[in-house]
């Protein structure tokens, strides 16, 4: 059995609601501002990224301590073999004066 209905009465009238509920949003918006929900959540997301900048700032600063510790190994290491490589041939010259 073949019915045909008519559905326009029916968008018609979601249309409508649509529009109701529109406009009560954005009337309760601009008389209460954001939602104390949201507001809660965009100060957790505050705290959070201030806390992620916090870690990774602790986390460069020992990056940068440890990178200086590694170098002034390595500096003292290099400084060290060329006072023996000076210390070397000054030997060598004085034992070369001497005979």
């Amino acid at each position: 059995m073949d019915v045909a209905r008519d559905i326009s009465a029916g968008e018609k009238v979601e249309g409508e609601l649509d529009i109701f509920i529109s406009r009560r949003h954005d009337k309760r918006v601009a008389e209460q501002g954001e939602r104390v929900q949201e507001e809660l959540w965009r100060a957790s997301e505050r705290r959070d990224a201030e806390q992620r900048r916090e870690e990774n700032r602790a986390a460069w600063c020992e990056y940068h301590r440890a990178a200086a510790e590694r170098a002034r190994r390595t500096l003292e290491e290099l400084i060290a073999r060329h006072e023996a490589a000076a210390q070397t041939l000054e030997a060598d010259t004085r034992e070369g004066d001497a005979a």
